[in-house]
């Protein structure tokens, strides 16, 4: 995702929330009690509802999607949200016997008036996003495709909806499109463009020419969405994104956006930083042992592909010689590979020359858990052989991955080896959660990479 696209509404809502609750406890005892003093039992359940509304709005999209969220769909939300936490707080309270301990009337006045000031707060927030999408440079960057009268529409819409930050970067019109070099064609205008979104303006009649679209595009890691014009027909329980004062079809668009982005980064943060300090002796030892092994750096640094197609530069414990590639190759490592030292074949054994990579982590580069990074010969060699092969680049690599505690780990010597990596790897990016990331991390510390093709 574009760092450009960070709202920084998606920062602030959180922090607003928990003080805009503390401020309502605190004004619900001034008016409840005539003092501003609370007592412990009251500041323990303003912590768990604090605590519980940042939670619930995190892992239900309350605080996401700022540019196409309509204000009264917020606060509609907001309802919910506050009724499941009075509910579950009331039931806690219950269980810990700690009804006769906190006044009814101070509780129903801290939930009104922190509804209230959360209502409010989402208003400003609200004008506060439509300032910062609205300006030039904060503007996602939109490449069109479809039939002139569709476009029109679409572009109308836009300018209609500055305030949700999307500008024009191109356009391919739809007679241009039928031509028969057009889709090789439409992957190099779009990159050359800049764009940071592809939208498809097709009637449903010619919906056979997404895929012809899609397929040409699949090098590109992209968000693409289609905007069918679909007036006369009804649609029953299906999602469609709200974009700009029209609808799109989500086609290939991340989950791991907006708070889950930073839920994600705050994960990577906390137990990568806990997980260094951990293994920081380990690591000593391995620098060690790989400098006594062989001459030549104690770190491998390799450039790799990242999330948006950004090239990282990557580090592992060296478990090779120094030697030299033949120009624009990369070797795989295979069973007794000569150019692999002792010590190497224990670290890659044990995943321990991985370990470096916790500083990429840090550095926000990579994360623990996601797509293993693979080597850009390697990308542009499977690119044209599995389909769909650089949507695994719409997040950032990791340090393990499900693919890899599934079993799909070390040399794809194979090309049905890679294609069960990227479809595990393309599940865990569609069924992405905290939850899925904490099993997978359990599993990687417990159980350890699987896969006997790992050398």
């Amino acid at each position: 995702m574009n760092m450009k696209s960070l709202n920084p509404v998606r920062r602030l809502a959180p922090l607003i929330d928990v003080m805009a609750i503390v401020l309502a406890g605190i004004l619900a005892n001034e008016i409840r009690f005539r003092t501003a003093q609370l007592d412990s039992v009251n500041a323990l359940v303003l912590i768990v509802m604090a605590l519980a509304v940042v939670l619930i709005n995190i892992f239900g999209g309350g605080y996401s999607k700022w540019r196409s969220t309509r204000l009264r769909s917020r606060i509609y939300r907001l309802l919910w949200v506050w009724a499941a936490v009075f509910a579950a707080v009331s039931i806690l309270m219950f269980l810990l016997k700690l009804s006769d301990s906190v006044s009814r009337q101070w509780l129903v006045f801290t939930f009104l008036l922190s509804f209230c000031l959360v209502a409010a707060s989402r208003a400003l927030l609200m004008m506060l996003a439509m300032y910062h999408n609205g300006r030039i440079k904060n503007r996602r960057k939109v490449f069109l495709v479809g039939p002139e009268e569709n476009l029109l529409d679409v572009a109308r819409s836009l300018r209609e909806h500055q305030d949700q930050g999307y500008a024009i970067a191109g356009i391919c019109r739809g007679r241009v499109l039928r031509a028969e070099k057009a889709p090789r064609n439409l992957a190099r205008r779009v990159e050359k463009s800049g764009a940071d979104e592809v939208w498809i303006c097709l009637s449903v009649s010619e919906g056979e020419h997404v895929k012809a679209i899609m397929y040409n595009l699949r090098h590109l890691p992209l968000e693409i969405r289609f905007i069918p014009h679909f007036a006369d027909i009804p649609l029953l329980n299906h999602r469609v994104s709200h974009i700009a004062g029209t609808h799109a079809i989500d086609l290939s668009v991340s989950p791991i956006s907006g708070s889950a982005l930073w839920v994600k980064r705050l994960e990577d943060i906390v137990i990568g930083g806990l997980i260094l300090l951990l293994i920081a002796p380990i690591c000593v030892a391995c620098a060690l042992a790989v400098k006594m092994s062989s001459p030549g750096p104690v770190l491998f640094k390799q450039l790799r592909t990242g999330a948006n197609g950004h090239d990282v530069q990557v580090y592992k414990f060296r478990s090779m010689k120094v030697h030299q590639e033949e120009s624009g190759q990369v070797s795989q490592a295979t069973r007794r590979d000569p150019r692999i030292t002792r010590v190497g074949a224990f670290l890659r054994r044990t995943s321990l020359d991985e370990l470096p990579q916790f500083l990429n982590v840090i550095q926000g580069q990579m994360s623990i858990v996601g797509p293993r990074p693979h080597a850009l010969a390697h990308n542009e060699y499977y690119k044209d052989l599995v389909e769909s092969y650089m949507q695994r680049h719409m997040v950032k690599p990791g340090i393990t991955g499900w693919a890899q505690v599934c079993g799909f780990r070390g040399e794809t010597d194979t090309l049905d080896k890679m294609q069960h990596r990227v479809e595990h790897d393309l599940w865990y990016i569609n069924n992405w959660s905290l939850l899925l990331d904490l099993k997978i991390i359990f599993l990687t510390v417990f159980k350890g990479f699987s896969g006997n093709n790992a050398y």
